[in-house]
Protein backbone atom coordinates (compact mmCIF):
# COMPACT_ATOMS: atom_id res chain seq x y z
CA UNK A 1 0.00 0.00 0.00
CA UNK A 2 2.70 2.42 0.95
CA UNK A 3 4.57 1.83 -2.43
CA UNK A 4 1.35 2.23 -4.12
CA UNK A 5 0.72 6.00 -2.88
CA UNK A 6 4.64 7.04 -3.03
CA UNK A 7 3.51 6.02 -7.04
CA UNK A 8 0.75 8.01 -6.83
CA UNK A 9 2.24 11.06 -5.03
CA UNK A 10 5.02 11.11 -7.49
CA UNK A 11 2.45 10.92 -10.54
CA UNK A 12 0.78 13.56 -9.12
CA UNK A 13 3.54 16.00 -8.60
CA UNK A 14 4.50 14.81 -12.02
CA UNK A 15 1.07 16.03 -13.52
CA UNK A 16 0.97 19.23 -11.23
CA UNK A 17 4.46 20.24 -12.74
CA UNK A 18 2.93 19.58 -16.16
CA UNK A 19 0.12 21.43 -16.21
CA UNK A 20 2.45 24.61 -14.72
CA UNK A 21 0.60 24.32 -11.10
CA UNK A 22 4.86 24.08 -9.26
CA UNK A 23 6.15 27.07 -8.20
CA UNK A 24 9.09 27.87 -6.51
CA UNK A 25 9.72 29.00 -2.94
CA UNK A 26 12.68 31.29 -4.60
CA UNK A 27 13.27 33.45 -7.37
CA UNK A 28 16.21 33.35 -9.11
CA UNK A 29 18.08 33.05 -12.99
CA UNK A 30 16.55 30.06 -14.94
CA UNK A 31 20.25 29.69 -16.01
CA UNK A 32 22.74 28.34 -13.05
CA UNK A 33 26.30 28.29 -13.41
CA UNK A 34 27.35 28.41 -16.96
CA UNK A 35 24.29 30.09 -18.58
CA UNK A 36 22.57 26.24 -19.88
CA UNK A 37 18.91 26.20 -19.49
CA UNK A 38 18.05 22.69 -17.12
CA UNK A 39 16.62 20.01 -18.30
CA UNK A 40 13.05 19.24 -18.41
CA UNK A 41 11.52 17.03 -15.31
CA UNK A 42 11.45 14.03 -17.44
CA UNK A 43 15.27 14.11 -18.55
CA UNK A 44 16.43 14.97 -14.76
CA UNK A 45 19.06 12.51 -13.23
CA UNK A 46 17.22 9.75 -11.28
CA UNK A 47 16.46 10.13 -7.88
CA UNK A 48 14.36 7.55 -5.10
CA UNK A 49 15.12 4.95 -3.52
CA UNK A 50 16.75 4.12 -0.11
CA UNK A 51 19.21 7.17 -0.09
CA UNK A 52 22.45 6.37 0.26
CA UNK A 53 25.28 8.77 1.58
CA UNK A 54 28.64 8.59 1.49
CA UNK A 55 32.10 10.70 1.98
CA UNK A 56 34.33 10.71 -1.17
CA UNK A 57 37.86 12.66 -1.82
CA UNK A 58 37.47 15.52 -4.35
CA UNK A 59 39.21 18.85 -5.28
CA UNK A 60 37.59 20.63 -2.91
CA UNK A 61 38.01 17.95 0.17
CA UNK A 62 36.27 15.52 1.38
CA UNK A 63 32.57 15.75 0.37
CA UNK A 64 29.32 13.74 0.74
CA UNK A 65 28.29 12.33 -3.01
CA UNK A 66 24.94 10.23 -3.26
CA UNK A 67 25.03 6.10 -3.41
CA UNK A 68 25.84 6.05 -7.75
CA UNK A 69 28.95 8.51 -6.40
CA UNK A 70 26.89 11.96 -7.61
CA UNK A 71 28.14 15.35 -5.92
CA UNK A 72 25.36 16.52 -2.95
CA UNK A 73 24.67 19.96 -2.48
CA UNK A 74 23.10 22.36 0.01
CA UNK A 75 21.08 25.08 -0.77
CA UNK A 76 21.80 28.08 1.43
CA UNK A 77 18.46 29.68 0.56
CA UNK A 78 16.37 26.50 2.75
CA UNK A 79 15.40 27.02 6.19
CA UNK A 80 16.57 24.81 8.43
CA UNK A 81 15.20 21.18 7.06
CA UNK A 82 12.46 22.90 4.81
CA UNK A 83 13.02 22.89 0.79
CA UNK A 84 12.78 26.60 -0.97
CA UNK A 85 13.35 24.56 -4.40
CA UNK A 86 10.72 23.59 -6.71
CA UNK A 87 9.83 24.07 -10.39
CA UNK A 88 12.15 25.13 -12.45
CA UNK A 89 14.53 25.05 -9.37
CA UNK A 90 14.12 21.68 -9.01
CA UNK A 91 14.72 20.86 -12.80
CA UNK A 92 17.90 22.21 -12.40
CA UNK A 93 18.75 21.09 -8.93
CA UNK A 94 17.05 17.70 -8.31
CA UNK A 95 16.20 17.04 -4.96
CA UNK A 96 18.06 13.58 -3.29
CA UNK A 97 14.54 11.75 -2.94
CA UNK A 98 14.17 8.63 -0.82
CA UNK A 99 11.63 5.80 -0.22
CA UNK A 100 13.14 4.28 2.47
CA UNK A 101 15.42 5.52 5.33
CA UNK A 102 18.80 6.93 3.98
CA UNK A 103 21.64 5.38 4.93
CA UNK A 104 25.11 6.72 6.22
CA UNK A 105 28.46 5.11 5.12
CA UNK A 106 31.39 6.33 6.16
CA UNK A 107 29.42 9.36 8.26
CA UNK A 108 27.64 10.75 11.26
CA UNK A 109 24.73 8.51 10.97
CA UNK A 110 23.25 10.74 13.62
CA UNK A 111 23.35 13.56 10.98
CA UNK A 112 21.62 11.93 8.30
CA UNK A 113 17.76 11.98 8.08
CA UNK A 114 14.50 13.52 5.58
CA UNK A 115 11.82 16.04 5.51
CA UNK A 116 8.81 16.05 4.06
CA UNK A 117 8.35 18.16 0.47
CA UNK A 118 5.27 20.31 -0.59
CA UNK A 119 5.16 17.80 -3.50
CA UNK A 120 4.33 15.00 -0.84
CA UNK A 121 7.94 13.56 -1.78
CA UNK A 122 10.79 12.83 1.06
CA UNK A 123 13.79 14.40 0.70
CA UNK A 124 17.48 13.42 2.25
CA UNK A 125 18.82 15.83 4.75
CA UNK A 126 21.99 15.93 6.45
CA UNK A 127 22.75 17.77 9.24
CA UNK A 128 19.47 19.17 9.11
CA UNK A 129 20.33 20.10 5.28
CA UNK A 130 17.93 18.85 2.41
CA UNK A 131 20.13 17.42 -0.42
CA UNK A 132 20.31 18.43 -3.99
CA UNK A 133 22.07 17.50 -6.75
CA UNK A 134 23.15 19.63 -10.14
CA UNK A 135 22.04 18.82 -13.79
CA UNK A 136 25.23 19.90 -14.57
CA UNK A 137 26.87 17.56 -13.49
CA UNK A 138 27.84 14.94 -15.85
CA UNK A 139 29.49 12.08 -14.21
CA UNK A 140 30.37 11.21 -10.53
CA UNK A 141 32.68 13.43 -8.80
CA UNK A 142 31.49 16.79 -10.72
CA UNK A 143 31.54 19.57 -8.59
CA UNK A 144 30.27 22.45 -11.70
CA UNK A 145 27.31 23.30 -9.16
CA UNK A 146 29.80 24.35 -6.70
CA UNK A 147 29.35 28.13 -5.19
CA UNK A 148 26.45 28.93 -7.89
CA UNK A 149 24.26 31.48 -7.09
CA UNK A 150 20.59 31.11 -8.80
CA UNK A 151 17.30 30.89 -7.37
CA UNK A 152 17.60 33.04 -4.28
CA UNK A 153 20.85 31.59 -2.56
CA UNK A 154 24.33 29.66 -2.70
CA UNK A 155 24.77 26.53 -3.70
CA UNK A 156 27.87 24.36 -1.99
CA UNK A 157 28.88 20.82 -1.32
CA UNK A 158 28.56 19.52 2.24
CA UNK A 159 31.52 18.09 3.84
CA UNK A 160 31.10 14.90 6.19
CA UNK A 161 31.08 17.20 9.29
CA UNK A 162 28.11 18.79 7.74
CA UNK A 163 29.15 22.00 6.88
CA UNK A 164 29.16 23.72 3.45
CA UNK A 165 32.39 23.89 1.28
CA UNK A 166 32.54 27.39 0.46
CA UNK A 167 35.70 27.45 -1.41
CA UNK A 168 35.91 27.10 -4.95
CA UNK A 169 39.31 25.67 -5.28
CA UNK A 170 41.09 22.74 -4.88
CA UNK A 171 41.65 22.74 -0.80
CA UNK A 172 43.90 20.34 0.98
CA UNK A 173 42.63 16.91 2.80
CA UNK A 174 39.74 17.81 5.47
CA UNK A 175 39.31 16.07 8.26
CA UNK A 176 35.89 14.50 8.44
CA UNK A 177 34.59 11.05 10.49
CA UNK A 178 34.38 8.29 8.28
CA UNK A 179 36.06 6.68 4.76
CA UNK A 180 36.40 8.06 1.22
CA UNK A 181 37.75 7.26 -1.64
CA UNK A 182 38.71 8.46 -4.78
CA UNK A 183 36.56 8.36 -8.01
Amino acid sequence: MNRTATIAAAATAVAAFAVGCGSSGTTGSSSPATGSSPPSISSAPPTGGAGTLQAHNSPLGQILVDGSGRTLYLFKADTGTTSHCYGSCAQAWPPDITTGHPSAHGLNAAMVGTTPRHDHTTQVTYNGHPLYRFFQDAKPGDTTGQGSTAFGGAWYVISPNGTPITSTGPSPSSSGSGGGGSY
